[in-house]
């Protein structure tokens, strides 16, 4: 059985954002595209409390990508995005939501920052992601979303490393950074991550 992991893709995270990845609009016609062709589809959703501290503005002193270190762990600091309740926190208009079985929220303890839409950071606590996939006979995620070298990147390593087969779908994800994206695809295939473009699927069925 196979399922599509929608990550992130809220406006924060879109072009006029307050996070915004270059060209993060254009894969919501490529995702919705992609949906049917899927036993489940699921998604993630950045939920932070206004108090994160991942947020540079909670740091007095600091500024939007300083790196700091918050309780033990490296930690690169933001613009506030996807506050809880906040429209920057909802998924981009035009995504198809009504496909989205269930949504994970990450991101919501102030103390540490949640990358992955299966564990924070540190790895602490789960999200329940991997329970569920397994509980709906998944064996095959196959991940698309924003920005690639981050979230979508660490899901992707989480989901290789609690058993599933994994893929990203490149044209459906958009990274902040090229040059860290292609660092992090290396590390993907390493790990016997596929990379696939979305026509393989489609054409496929």
């Amino acid at each position: 059985m196979k399922a599509l992991l929608l990550v992130d893709i809220q406006n924060d995270f879109i072009p006029g954002g307050a996070l915004p990845v270059p060209d993060g609009d254009a894969i919501i016609p490529v995702v919705n595209d992609l949906m049917p062709y899927f036993d489940l589809v699921v998604a993630t959703q950045d939920w932070h409390p206004k108090n994160h501290g991942s947020f540079a503005s909670n740091h007095p002193g600091k500024k939007v990508y300083d790196v700091i270190e918050l309780n033990g762990l490296q930690q690169i600091l933001w613009p506030d995005h996807c506050v809880q309740g906040s429209k920057g926190a909802d998924f981009a208009p035009g995504l198809n939501t009504n496909s989205v079985e269930a949504i994970f929220r990450k991101g919501t303890d102030p103390g540490i920052d949640s990358y992955s839409g299966f564990f924070d950071n540190g790895r602490k606590k789960s999200t329940a992601l991997a329970d569920y996939l397994r509980g709906r006979q998944i064996d095959e995620v196959y991940v698309v979303g924003l920005a690639g070298e981050f979230c979508v990147n660490f899901t992707i390593l989480d989901a290789v490393d609690q058993g599933f087969k994994t893929y990203l779908i490149e044209d459906g994800t958009r990274p902040l950074n090229k040059d860290d994206f292609e660092k992090a695809k290396a590390d993907m295939k390493a790990k016997g991550v596929g990379i696939i473009m979305s026509n393989e699927i489609i054409k496929n069925g």
